[in-house]
């Protein structure tokens, strides 16, 4: 089984004690830790890591979060958390998609949509990009 899209970023997990609730499964929460993992990890291979929004005074805000969770993971599986950029308006936003899969059997536990919108860090108002996150975010193309 194969990503939704051919040229994902992929980070792996691997699942812990910890990430389970009382159903016995990984907890809704842990899955948003694993997508911001995900476009961190992706940020920065995009040139744009977390010291930079720091220093520019700008970053990447979570505008609106869509997840279809489909199958549950539990303790020790590892999990790949797969992104990619979908749309992005060089301006103020950008939005991502992401494929949680469990690396063992390649099912897909989750699917994800954010929309993330540029902010001034000081004072949490959206902003235009800075040129160099507008070089970064751009829609992941097709090989």
């Amino acid at each position: 089984m194969q990503f939704d899209h051919p040229a994902p970023h992929v980070i792996e997990l691997t699942v812990q004690p910890e990430d389970i609730d009382a159903y016995e499964h990984v907890n809704n929460a842990v899955y948003l830790t694993w997508l911001d993992r995900a476009a961190w990890s992706h940020s920065a291979a995009l040139g744009v890591p977390l010291g930079r929004c720091v220093a520019l005074r700008r970053g990447m805000a979570a505008h609106r979060l869509e997840i279809e969770y489909l199958r549950a993971a539990v303790t020790g599986d590892v999990v790949q958390t797969a992104t990619w950029i979908v749309s992005a308006d060089g301006r103020l936003r950008a939005q991502r998609r992401f494929q949680v899969r469990r690396k063992g059997d390649g099912r897909t536990l989750a699917r994800a949509c954010i929309d993330y919108v540029c902010i001034n860090l000081d004072s949490g108002r959206a902003v235009r990009m800075p040129e160099s996150f507008a070089r970064a975010y751009v829609v992941t193309p097709l090989p």
